[in-house]
């Protein structure tokens, strides 16, 4: 960037901006005053896309009710196309933490708009007298409306991005279901021997954990389609024209391909956050169960020899610089950790959302970036989870056949045919000298062999559905 400026004005005073920028002095300020992550909303792609398609919806509302002639209107349109193509994101600088109820992003995004407008129209950045920030982009709006949609609009493609990758997950596991369908195991409850079960039970209840919260996460964002633009800076629509409110909201309808409308009180949409919550609060649901999906990975991966050691995670790095040969289950460990960071945020919102006052919420930019973040990292966990972990399982299964036939919990199958008093003697005596359940059983000739042997085939033991039919 040049070292040369240019000279803008605002209500503080005089300020010089760097000549190439796109973004102004209310963006300069905002730098200036609000150095609190580091991260620029410019690195939420779908934050920058949602505010450009809000201002070119609003452009062209405007343009219709002929508040906006059309060679502006041409100019800003394509300034917004730019930026919902990809472009000019580096230009949206204010950080994403900011007071102000998010009118600094707002600004932001009408500086940068105007300023690339001017040049599409053959004229210089800063020549606000053709198109102005707050004059000409921010027309028959309010940062209310449009900082409120916008976040919605991003945290909806951030949802749908997260969505499609947690399918990915959801597969990875059914496949491993099925390639585990007959693999006989323990199943543990409070960490002791339970009953027998397969690996592929086990696989594919994690399967259908993911696929349930999918659904969920898919119910909790469609409340997010409500929006209230147009409501300008209360819900009153003040200095909103006749007719704008649903010719806006359609053409951002079109602009995103979502199912958009309008709320039916635009000055309780203004103040509620109540959407931000539900969706934070499901997408802790997911945050936690995919935890505990993690934790079993971790804990069935233990050893390779001192601990339960009945599946093998790949391994993807070496996993110490004192213990040569250790390999850790690194990313079941990340995922868990991103976890626990979307529990974090999960309080986060909800207590943003709770400081509303009276017909505004001032809070809802950490809103927004503790919905982003969590967002965007699950989707990254999920993905890295399924294709560096997941996809790569072996089990070990003679080591898992022979802890059920030496596990005092067998005889918990086998008490139906010989009793609950002998099964009580023979589990008795198998703790005792360590010998195996079966052996034990055939020794006291309480099941003849082939009696013995059907009850402990994999589909009676562990209730057993036939192994599915592959799709062709």
């Amino acid at each position: 960037m040049s070292t040369a400026t240019r000279a803008e004005h605002d209500l503080i005073g005089n300020r010089d901006v760097p000549v190439d920028a796109y973004w102004g002095i209310h963006s300069l300020r905002a730098l200036e005053n609000f150095p609190i992550t580091g991260i620029p909303i410019g690195l939420s792609p779908f934050l920058a896309e949602a505010l450009a398609s809000v201002k070119e919806a609003a452009a062209t509302a405007n343009n219709e009710l002929g508040l906006l002639d059309d060679e502006r209107f041409n100019a800003i349109r394509g300034a917004c196309e730019e930026i919902r193509g990809g472009l000019l994101h580096d230009e949206f600088v204010v950080d994403c933490i900011q007071g102000g109820a998010g009118t600094s992003s707002n600004m932001n995004a009408n500086e940068v708009i105007a300023n690339r407008a001017l040049e599409l129209m053959g004229h210089n950045k800063g020549d606000y007298h053709v198109i102005h920030p707050n004059e000409h982009i921010n027309l028959s709006q309010s940062t209310n409306d449009v900082y409120p949609t916008a976040v919605k609009i991003a945290v909806i493609m951030a949802t749908h991005s997260l969505l499609e990758a947690m399918k990915i997950l959801e597969d990875s596991f059914a496949a491993k279901a099925d390639e585990f369908h007959d693999v006989i195991k323990m199943g543990r409850t409070q960490l002791q021997d339970a009953v027998p079960m397969t690996l592929g039970q086990e696989f594919r209840t994690y399967s259908i954990m993911i696929g349930e919260d999918r659904s969920r996460l898919s119910e909790a964002v469609m409340m997010l389609h409500e929006i209230n633009l147009g409501a300008t800076a209360i819900g009153t629509q003040l200095n909103a024209p006749a007719g704008y409110v649903p010719i806006a909201c359609g053409h951002l309808a079109t602009l995103t391909d979502l199912p958009l409308v309008t709320a039916v009180d635009l000055i309780e949409a203004t103040q509620d956050c109540g959407s931000f919550v539900q969706l934070s609060g499901t997408l802790k649901r997911v945050a936690v169960k995919l935890s505990k999906i993690c934790n079993d990975l971790r804990l069935l991966s233990s050893g390779p020899r001192a601990g339960l050691c009945e599946i093998n995670l790949p391994a993807v790095q070496a996993g110490s610089s004192i213990m040569p040969g250790k390999v850790n289950p690194v990313i079941p460990e990340v995922v868990n950790q991103v976890a626990f960071q979307i529990i974090g945020h999960d309080l986060t919102v909800t207590m943003a959302a709770e400081a509303g006052q009276l017909q505004l919420n001032a809070f809802e930019p950490i809103i927004c970036y503790s919905l982003s973040a969590g967002l965007s990292r699950l989707r990254e966990a999920v993905l890295v989870l399924a294709t560096r972990c997941v996809d790569g399982i072996t089990a070990n299964v003679e080591l898992m056949r022979t802890e059920v036939e030496n596990s005092i919990g067998l005889v918990t199958a086998l008490n139906p045919y010989i009793g609950y008093a002998a099964a009580t003697d023979v589990a008795k005596e198998a703790l005792a000298t360590g010998r195996g359940v079966a052996e034990l059983v055939l020794e006291k000739g309480l099941l003849p062999p082939e009696k013995l042997a059907a009850i402990l085939r994999p589909e009676t033991l562990a209730n057993l559905a036939p192994r599915p039919e592959k799709k062709k």
